[in-house]
């Protein structure tokens, strides 16, 4: 089979393009660099629209297309360089769903978003619903952070907290009862609001929450991903909502 050469073949030109928003936004699809991220969506169901591998290297399956290391790197958005690139098509639930939720409101970096995606699929959340001013989570930075969960995880859009299911339990840094698992017990669904590191949920949101909850720490804040893993621990390791799906170890 013959190997693409060329860095301006129009398909690399393609790839290439999905490293910008616009791009991505354009097509409806992403990238997924790396055979860890290349077999989690195989073992999520996920097939790709297209996939280029190094050629000689075997990676991928069928149907991926062998490609020279030059022009494979100049489709890569690693500095390193990688062996294989899937493209996907980008999934998005019709709302968000339950039983256990997360809600991101201004998380502005990717890395942030993938780490909350991949923290949620170990937690067993149902689904993390996007509010307004979150980063793309199909972008590189958030899809490598991810781990795979981008492919494991319903994404979902949410424009206010009306449109989130269940119990909405806000983290705040002046929450008036420290975080417990135990919050979530009773409800059908349980939906846990994070906020930006620097700005938090606006008060707005907060309004709209039946309970604010605070992590007790030493410091002032801790990121959007620390907060929501922390509190992910805790809202499925003492039989709160979520561990009727996932069991705590």
């Amino acid at each position: 089979m013959t190997s693409i050469a060329s860095t301006h073949n129009p398909r690399l030109r393609a790839l290439r393009r999905l490293q910008t928003k616009r791009g991505r936004a354009a097509s409806g699809q992403f990238a997924a660099e790396g055979e860890d991220l290349v077999q989690a969506a195989a073992v999520a169901g996920r097939a790709p629209v297209e996939g280029f591998r190094l050629a000689g290297s075997g990676l991928g399956g069928a149907g991926f297309h062998n490609v020279d290391e030059a022009a494979l790197a100049s489709a890569s958005a690693l500095g390193s360089g990688t062996r294989v690139i899937g493209v996907y098509p980008q999934q998005w639930a019709p709302a968000p769903v339950g039983p256990l939720c997360v809600y991101l409101h201004g998380v502005r970096d990717p890395g942030n978003l993938g780490t909350v995606l991949r923290s949620a699929q170990a937690f067993g959340a149902s689904c993390v619903a996007l509010g307004p001013g979150c980063a793309d989570p199909h972008s590189p930075k958030a899809v490598r952070a991810s781990m795979g969960a981008i492919f494991a995880v319903a994404l979902a859009r949410a424009a206010s907290p009306a449109e989130l299911p269940g119990r909405l339990i806000a983290l705040a840094a002046d929450g008036d009862r420290p975080l417990r698992g135990e919050l979530g017990e009773g409800a059908d669904a349980v939906t846990l609001l994070v906020g930006s590191e620097r700005d938090g949920l606006p008060e707005e949101i907060l309004a709209a929450c039946e309970v604010r909850a605070r992590i007790p720490i030493e410091s002032e804040s801790l990121n959007a991903a620390m907060a929501a893993t922390v509190a992910l621990y805790e809202m499925t390791r003492r039989g709160g909502r979520g561990t009727d799906t996932v069991p705590a170890s």
